[in-house]
């Protein structure tokens, strides 16, 4: 598992740590993985020309100490010094020490544009707001060149704690980050301008209980996922009852379906008007039209696809003492209060723009700050929040580290993607998964199966749906 943390617990990580070692040595370890992370990258390091945009600080003095090794290779390295009174005096020393040159902000376009590697050095983690000016016009010239871009720790003008990007930023092709991953890097937009992310481990241990992010990997959501046992029937495996689809949308019942019989579950129950096109393609499913009051034995609902304006269906659903998965029409209809009155898991899998409408916010806004409004729904509906997008997050109702998913694809936006998810998702939540835990596995599955139907071409959300097996057997192995 990937865990990041906030800017305050990598600094108290950071002061404990360097307690314990000579003076210089923590910069000098992470200076080291720098340094060889820009050489993978360049290939060839003598001879190639390396640029550094300096800013004051640390940040920049880890440009400076890994530009005097990259020139002790036969590189010919230029720093650009953006705040020469603040500059970090040991790393200018190592720098001319080893040959590389000194200029000031205003020599530096040329030098730009003839580079092989430029390493963004100007903020570090602790920077807030976009760039400054003159560091602006020096991004801009940087995404006309045609150099490879290193971050130093986290790409600047972007939040670290946050992800967000309240003004210019300087995009990256590779960010080398010290110790541990940051919020900033692994939550859009700001990941975005991280590029490929390398972790250079220093030594670093802050305490897991202290962690603002978690990313699960496959040996994570394999140990998550439902396996039957020998005396194992359908009812032990869990019922997903799908209350979906309208007499205009019975494709969203159809595809919520499909998704659920591939999610672990040992039967899925359908109720709603779609039942003849539900039980057309999918044959083994138990289809019902005495409502979900009536329908039968279930261990979790997903209601909300394509159901239109349905309210009753939807109050009735809520109504039940077991899981509920909410999405799409469901969201809208269901009551706050219906939903925070619940004792029972309730998992809302909204994209932005049904997030802006829960909190009564511009769609922009979310987007913006994803991870403040997953948490600020989470919270406000007493309730698990995945939040669909480019990169989806899922919120616990009770708090702690937030998941981030890592197997997403722009493939994935495509009509009843999301239905395929719901129905994934509330399969998992049958099979007696918490509901954190079936979101997460839920995405993680959907966005491998995303990928393996794409293949580099547009998919749709069957083609998604078939390929969910697939992205379970490559999760166990």
């Amino acid at each position: 598992m990937r865990t990041a943390y906030s800017v305050e617990t990598v600094r108290a990580a950071e002061r404990a740590l360097m307690a314990e070692l000579p003076e210089g040595a923590l910069m000098q370890r992470a200076v080291a993985g720098l340094a060889a992370a820009c050489a993978d990258l360049l290939g060839r390091v003598y001879g190639s020309r390396v640029v550094l945009l300096v800013g004051s600080g640390d940040n920049g003095g880890d440009a400076l100490y890994a530009g005097a090794r990259l020139a002790r290779r036969g590189a010919g390295v230029s720093a650009v010094l953006l705040n020469p009174e603040r500059a970090h005096a040991q790393g200018l020393a190592a720098l001319r020490r080893a040959g590389g040159a000194i200029v000031l902000a205003g020599h530096a376009e040329e030098l730009i544009a003839r580079a092989d590697l430029v390493m963004d050095g100007i903020v570090g983690i602790g920077g807030k707001g976009g760039l400054r000016p003159d560091a602006e016009r020096l991004a801009a010239v940087v995404a006309r060149s045609r150099a490879a871009v290193v971050a130093v720790d986290l790409p600047s003008g972007v939040d670290a704690d946050t992800g967000e990007v309240r003004g210019a930023a300087l995009a990256a092709d590779l960010t080398v980050t010290f110790g541990t991953y940051k919020p900033g890097l692994l939550v859009d937009p700001a990941r975005e301008y991280a590029g490929v992310v390398r972790l250079v481990d220093i030594g670093l241990a802050p305490p897991a209980a202290d962690a603002e992010l978690e990313s699960l990997q496959h040996a994570d959501v394999a140990r998550l996922l439902p396996v039957p046992a020998a005396e194992s029937d359908k009812y032990r495996r869990g019922v997903v009852g799908i209350a979906a689809g309208s007499a205009r949308y019975p494709g969203a019942a159809v595809l919520a379906v499909s998704g659920a019989l591939r999610g672990g579950a040992g039967a899925v129950r359908y109720v709603g008007p779609a039942g003849d096109a539900v039980i057309a393609r999918f044959p083994e499913t138990l289809v019902s039209d005495a409502g979900p009051a009536k329908a039968g034995r279930v261990q979790s609902w997903v209601v909300g696809p394509g159901a239109g304006d349905d309210a009753a269906t939807v109050a009735e659903v809520l109504e039940r003492e077991v899981p509920v998965l909410l999405d799409a029409d469901g969201l809208r209809l269901a009551g706050r209060d219906a939903v925070r009155r619940r004792t029972a898991p309730t998992l809302l899998t909204p994209h932005a723009g049904e997030a802006a409408a829960l909190l009564g916010v511009d769609r922009e806004e979310v987007e913006g700050a994803r991870l403040a409004a997953v948490r600020e729904l989470a919270a406000v509906y007493r309730a698990t929040v995945l939040l669909k997008g480019s990169t989806t997050l899922i919120a616990d109702a009770g708090g702690g580290a937030v998941r981030v998913n890592s197997t997403g694809t722009p493939w994935l936006a495509t009509a009843g993607s999301g239905d395929v998810l719901s129905g994934l998702a509330g399969s998992l939540l049958a099979a007696g998964l918490a509901a954190v835990d079936a979101g997460s596995a839920a995405a993680y599955l959907h966005g491998l199966a995303g990928r393996f139907a794409a293949e580099g071409a547009p998919a749709g959300a069957h083609d998604i749906a078939s390929r969910i097996p697939e992205a379970w057997r490559d999760v166990r192995g």
